[in-house]
This record gives C-alpha cells, structure tokens and sequence, in this order.
C-alpha cells in the first residue's frame, strides 16, 4: 500500500536519515542538479516522457551510467556499483 511510499517507513526500515532541500535552493541538491544536467543532453526541458519509448530511457541510462565521472576516480556510476556486489 501507500505505507511503501512513505519516506519515514523506509527511513526506519534501512536505518537512515531524510533529508529534503528547500525549495528552489538547487545549491542543496547538487547530484540531483548533476543528474539534471546530464539527462538535459538527451532531453530537453519540458519533454513529455510519457512520450519517450522505455527502449529509449534504457539506453539513455546506460549510456550516462558508463560515463565516468572525477568523483569516482574517473571510474564510471556502473563499474563501482558492480564491486560493491562482488
């Protein structure tokens, strides 16, 4: 039910702290504005993405999750989440 959606359940269930950015303060939310910003090359603000085939959002994705970033050492999001598995 809706008790799946609710951040302080799943807040108490993992452990963690939630926090949330004030609005309209983008300096608070760096990754998210990051994320933004790569996805912008792809689309456009105000693209409808109930417009966009989930064929295309799949490569999309992998494509961003390949690129490296200096953050992880020049090692891509998908190279680092796959050591944490192993």
């Amino acid at each position: 039910g809706s008790e799946f959606m609710n951040h302080q359940w799943l807040a108490r269930r993992i452990g963690a702290s939630v926090y949330f950015a004030d609005p309209f303060c983008s300096g608070q939310k760096g990754a998210v504005e990051n994320a933004n910003k790569l996805l912008r090359q792809y689309f456009p603000k105000g693209t409808d993405f109930r417009d966009v085939e989930q064929a295309e959002l799949d490569r999309i994705q992998a494509k961003i999750n390949r690129r490296p970033r200096e953050k992880l050492g020049f090692s891509a999001p998908r190279i680092e989440f796959f050591k944490l598995l192993t």
